[in-house]
């Protein structure tokens, strides 16, 4: 008997968690915040920040604990600056910690919300491919999301949303992110460390100066300049190697499983 046989109710209260989050997300973006955390306006503002933050160290934790939930909860862009500017200015053996449990809270919510508002009824009307996807998924969820936690080739934003469709429990989803983006957050936490140097190497590119010529020459809006910074200008590329390796180290159970079974359908 197919999903389709238990065709869910509607109920259109399981609808509000995820309006109250639509709205939250686009009065964000009309009030700017995706603007807060980009590269140029941390590095426009480090020095202040790390300088608040020994004066008023607690209340610093705590509001970058709030915002990093936000804009994960959110889907904001950002969170990657935001763990290297955690790093930066609390040092990454503190901020580690306090992002791996910011990042999998925001996680957890947005995960939570659209499985609630959607997740039921999305996996009743599902066609067969989709079906046969979330059935393969469900056997080795915790797994399969430990790789797409590990492997920083998916978006964080993605890999929250997706799995709720799929019908993975929350708890399998709460433990595989934790574990899973533990190695890239402190690989990135502790890249923050020299994230001054960083930003001084791409404030002195030749485009970016250029750039920065033309708003002071009225050409270009005022602040319109953005560093051109990759993943490698931050990370060595051994780092993301080895998040790599991890990642599919994580899938060879399921892999071996896979091989298991398909010698026992042989022989039979």
């Amino acid at each position: 008997m197919s999903s389709k046989d238990f065709m869910p109710r509607f109920n259109v209260w399981r609808l509000i968690p995820l309006a109250l989050l639509i709205a939250a997300f686009v009065y964000g973006y009309s009030q700017g915040w995706h603007e807060d955390y980009t590269a140029r306006s941390i590095a426009d503002q480090i020095d202040d920040l790390q300088m608040r933050a020994e004066m008023h160290f607690l209340y610093f934790v705590c509001a970058y604990v709030v915002t990093y939930v936000v804009v994960v909860a959110l889907s904001l862009p950002g969170a990657t600056f935001l763990t290297l500017l955690g790093a930066f200015v609390f040092g990454w053996m503190i901020a580690g910690p306090i992002t791996v449990i910011s990042a999998t809270i925001g996680a957890s919510i947005i995960f939570f919300v659209a499985k609630t508002a959607l997740g039921d009824i999305l996996r009743a009307r599902a066609g067969p491919f989709l079906d046969g996807i979330a059935h393969g998924f469900e056997q080795d969820a915790f797994n399969y999301l430990l790789f797409l936690r590990l492997v920083p080739a998916f978006p964080f934003w993605l890999v929250n949303i997706a799995p709720a469709f799929l019908g993975i429990p929350l708890r399998t989803f709460v433990l595989a992110t934790f574990i899973g983006i533990i190695p890239g957050t402190f690989a990135f936490s502790y890249a923050g460390s020299s994230l001054e140097s960083v930003f001084e190497t791409a404030r002195n590119q030749p485009a970016f100066q250029s750039c920065l010529a033309e708003e002071m020459s009225g050409l270009r809006e005022t602040g319109s300049c953005a560093f051109d910074i990759g993943i490698l200008d931050i990370v060595t590329i051994e780092i993301v190697i080895a998040l790599v390796a991890l990642g599919f180290l994580a899938l060879m159970p399921t892999v071996l499983r896979h091989l298991a079974r398909r010698r026992e359908m042989r022989r039979l």
